[in-house]
């Protein structure tokens, strides 16, 4: 798949800290690319530096196979981590007031219907609940019909139901054709939303891939947990495979129904069983030794 923008050898120091460490990737056009990774990672300083909102130390940035130039600025939409509305204007008037900044816009009521925003369109934009919040800033970073979009950390602080509107919006603009640069906390939201993903970790890929590939590489294993209350005995006989975790304990398996059956010997209380496959979050702890969300 062609790649719509390339990172060569992107470096970043502040003084003595070295923000992003020699980094190199490809974005494929029309996919969604995840950039994970906790706070302190990288990413967002890796994310302004392709946005050029910062300068990078050294490394290059191609758009379309030539290098960043005023075409990715007009072709662009970013909604960023945090952004301030105007006090005293409403949903309407303020894409109004955006759609004035481009030559060339989306039309309002087209940016209306796909961001579902009928329902708030005179309220003021200070008075929006998060989730709509959110619905009218991914308007705004359409206003120019942008073939790429960069989504920074947006469904933080949203509720489960808002988050997954907002999931379903990002669904129906990449169905569009759009390529999306998505940067989150959620493991669940880079595993439904994204094609292709990197983790960053002190500012270095750590890994890099589908959701997919880099679970099938790392695992083998499912995943048996319980609760930590329900654990009266030594589960010593279990081996290195018990993982003990904040919320419990976590046995690794590849045999789901031999290692039920050996619970079942030692009495252990089955109640708050679950068995699950691996996820981003257990990718990311066996690779770094901390949790994403950390």
């Amino acid at each position: 798949m062609t790649a719509i923008l390339e990172v060569r050898n992107l470096s970043k120091s502040f003084r003595s800290l070295k923000a992003v460490d020699d980094i190199s990737f490809a974005i494929p056009k029309g996919a969604c690319f995840g950039l994970l990774g906790p706070n302190g990672a990288g990413k967002t300083t890796t994310i302004e530096m392709v946005e050029g909102i910062t300068s990078p130390s050294s490394g290059e940035i191609y758009y379309k196979g030539k290098p960043r130039g005023s075409s990715f600025l007009e072709e662009t939409g970013i909604q960023f981590q945090s952004t301030s509305l105007m006090d005293y204007l409403r949903t309407r008037e303020v894409l109004d007031l955006f759609t004035r900044f481009y030559a060339n816009s989306t039309p309002i009521e087209a940016l209306i219907e796909l961001c579902q925003l009928e329902d708030f369109l005179d309220t003021y934009a200070t008075r929006l609940s998060g989730g709509q919040r959110q619905r009218l800033l991914l308007a705004v970073a359409l206003i120019n019909d942008p073939e790429i979009l960069f989504l920074d950390e947006p469904t933080t602080g949203l509720d489960p139901q808002s988050r997954r509107h907002f999931w379903s919006l990002i669904r129906t603009i990449k169905a569009r054709g759009k390529t999306v640069l998505l940067t989150t906390h959620y493991m669940e939201e880079a595993e439904l939303l994204c094609d292709q993903l990197i983790i960053m970790d002190k500012g270095n890929i750590i890994a890099e891939g589908s959701p997919q590939s880099l679970l099938r590489q790392h695992f083998k294993d499912s995943y048996i947990c319980l609760n930590r209350e329900d654990l009266d005995d030594d589960l010593a006989s279990l081996g290195s495979r018990v993982e003990v975790r904040e919320d419990g304990i976590a046995i690794a398996t590849s045999e789901v129904e031999k290692t039920l059956a050996e619970l079942v010997a030692l009495n252990i209380n089955l109640r708050s069983l679950r068995v699950r496959n691996p996820s981003l979050d257990d990718l990311f702890l066996k690779l770094t030794g901390h949790h994403l969300r950390e």
